[in-house]
């Protein structure tokens, strides 16, 4: 049953953790702390924003809140390569940044929340409440699993509420006229299709001819292109937590302590231990077949009712062939495991409760549990040995951190690390050569380690730093400056350089000669076969596309330009480029908007989509402004992170 029904999705308690990060904006908690730009001389800022700081922590848990929503989308299509393509870090600062400024907006527009608002704004949300209303204790467990005080939870609360505020003010004014409700239907209901030729450079590539002064000319145009990074290497110790495990003693209060400060390590989800029938239907099947599986499967949950065994029963009737020899066994499960009209009807089941006869994609199901487990937490009794390992393994962390910062306050005078290192007994270590955008091999990603790397001077200690390797106390080693290199040193990445460069002259060029053809009256199909090219179609789409279009991507220039071609002058006017490739654009078909077609119920769903857009538009509006008026400074660390290297 396993490879048929179960969908991996979230516990009872993660959707709870799930809908409080929602309730935060996915972002963390932007705290407005006291003013002063420390950014880069303190680590413990990220960013400041007209004078307001945004600690790093905040910065780190927002990543780490939109990374794993992200990861739960996707699940195993959420690779490396998406993370840097969504920009996940910079999504993330950008989102606290937008927060803080409009925290400071709502100070400036005197708004504010009063003691009543905050209470009720708290009892409505759902999660705080049992059968419909506000429930204290409810309230305090979950902000206990999440690990939040009262305090805390109600002041984000706040900000989220002035936030809101100042986003109703400020989207108050937006209004729709009938003129902007006949070009919304205009809009969605005109229709074009496109047909286009491409010329794609790599199709010119084989035809550049390359000569030793081509090559000396471009090189020296674009030298600058072909400069060398900056490399570095680190000269660091280790202090491994594992070394001090032996140093550690730990107390019976302070296991109580851990305990409680880690509950959400030790929940216990809902759970039920279930058996199951399955009669399957095909997903092509008629409704005669439909019919015949239904009837069998009530037929045998009539022998279930009347006492017969119901693996006995699995083993004779059921179409799962991954439970079948189990009795359709399926074991223990928790809620968002199963497709939602199983789960819903086993988790509704009392422990030897039968079933009516199920409907799910899959076909018919007879459902019998056999167990439940109610959602809780493991007593500390129980996992003892598990408390106390981890409580070792923190304390042992701490006792190394201790020790290097010892080692680094003694010697950072001095700045040797070689003293360092032999008063403490370890080995000193060089890693290999990296860049500012690179990784140190040894320890992985890890941008903040590398950009102090950068700013040390020779034999500076740099403060320790805390990794999934131990605890690093580390200098540069080997430093190798930028510099421009000879041709000779580049010649291949120059030439490829060269060589595409005039590919793509060439098919521009071969672009702009069938446009040209095609404006002296020769078909398009014609004068894109002179040059290798073959005519495509995008199919028909709407302005309600935006900047997309069908089979060529997005382009605003080229999505505006189709929508003016008209079957008088179907061409356009000019070559475009897109992606990398030249797109010679003929009009194809169009179909105007019928306008008879909106009546006064379209013309509302419209009127309230344009609303709502225009107050959308409003509030970016209103954060560009801010935006652009703010001093936001970035922590370097972080900066270079993003996609770019810069905010």
């Amino acid at each position: 049953m396993l490879d048929i029904v179960r969908k991996k999705q979230k516990s009872v308690l993660i959707k709870v953790a799930f809908a409080l990060i929602i309730l935060s904006f996915v972002f963390g908690y932007a705290m407005m702390t006291s003013p002063g730009d420390s950014v880069g001389s303190d680590p413990t800022v990220a960013a400041t924003v007209n004078g307001s700081r945004i600690d790093y922590d905040e910065y780190q848990s927002a990543y780490s809140n939109l990374y794993r929503l992200y990861q739960d989308i996707y699940r195993e299509q959420f690779t490396p390569g998406m993370e840097k393509q969504l920009g996940l870090r910079q999504q993330a600062m950008d989102a606290l940044i937008e927060q803080t400024l409009l925290l400071q907006e709502s100070k400036r527009l005197g708004l504010d929340i009063s003691r009543q608002e905050l209470v009720s704004a708290i009892a409505d949300i759902p999660a705080f409440q049992e059968n419909g209303t506000f429930n204290r204790e409810r309230y305090l467990q979950v902000l206990s699993s999440q690990r939040l005080s009262p305090e805390s939870f109600e002041a984000m609360q706040r900000r989220q509420m002035l936030v809101e505020k100042v986003r109703q003010k400020v989207q108050a004014g937006a209004a729709v006229t009938d003129a902007e409700i006949d070009q919304e239907f205009r809009d969605q209901n005109e229709k074009i299709n496109l047909a286009f030729a491409r010329l794609t450079p790599s199709q010119f590539e084989a035809k550049v001819k390359v000569d030793k002064a081509a090559l000396e000319s471009y090189f020296a145009e674009r030298r600058e292109e072909f400069r060398t990074q900056e490399l570095a290497s680190l000269r660091y110790v280790v202090f491994e937590p594992e070394q001090f495990l032996g140093q550690v003693s730990i107390q019976e209060v302070e296991l109580e302590k851990h305990y409680r400060r880690h509950l959400d390590r030790f929940d216990i989800p809902e759970q039920v231990r279930a058996s199951h029938i399955l009669f399957r239907v095909p997903a092509d099947a008629d409704a005669a077949v439909i019919a015949k599986k239904r009837e069998q499967a009530q037929k045998v949950l009539e022998e279930a009712r009347a006492g017969k065994d119901f693996a006995q029963l699995a083993r004779q009737h059921s179409d799962d062939a991954g439970s079948v020899a189990q009795g359709g066994e399926l074991g223990f499960f928790t809620r968002g495991t199963m497709v939602a009209p199983f789960e819903q009807t086993a988790f509704s089941l009392q422990p030897e409760e039968i079933s009516t006869v199920v409907e799910t994609p899959f076909g018919f199901h007879i459902i019998k549990v056999w167990e439940r487990i109610e959602a809780g937490v493991k007593p500390l009794a129980e996992v003892t040995a598990e408390v106390e390992a981890s409580l070792r393994a923190e304390k042992a962390g701490q006792l190394a951190y201790e020790q290097a910062m010892d080692a680094y306050n003694m010697n950072r005078q001095g700045g040797s690390l070689d003293r360092a290192a032999e008063a403490t007994g370890l080995k000193i270590r060089e890693s290999a050569l990296f860049d500012r955008q690179g990784t140190v091999a040894e320890f992985g990603d890890t941008p903040q380690l590398i950009a102090t790397a950068f700013t040390l001077t020779p034999g500076e200690l740099a403060r320790p730093v805390r990794l999934p390797q131990g605890i690093v106390l580390f200098t540069t080693g080997e430093r190798q400056p930028s510099r421009l290199p000879e041709l000779a040193e580049v010649s291949a990445e120059v030439e490829q350089g060269y060589r595409r460069e005039q590919a793509r002259e060439m098919a521009r060029q071969a672009a702009e000669q069938i446009q040209a053809a095609v404006r002296e009256g020769k078909s398009l199909e014609a004068a894109a076969r002179t040059h290798g090219a073959k005519v495509e179609e995008t199919g028909e789409f709407t302005r309600a596309y935006g900047s997309f279009l069908p089979r060529l991507g997005s382009s605003d220039e080229l999505a505006q330009a189709a929508f003016t071609l008209t079957p008088e002058a179907p061409l356009a006017e000019k070559v475009f480029e897109q992606d990398g490739r030249f797109v010679v654009v003929l009009l194809k078909e169009r179909q105007e908007a019928d306008l008879t077609a909106l009546d006064a119920a379209k013309r509302e769903e419209l009127r309230e989509a344009v609303l709502a857009r225009e107050k959308a538009q409003a509030m970016e509006e209103l954060l560009q402004e801010l935006r652009s008026k703010a001093e936001i400074s970035i922590a370097p660390a972080i900066a270079s992170t993003f996609e770019g290297g810069n905010s």
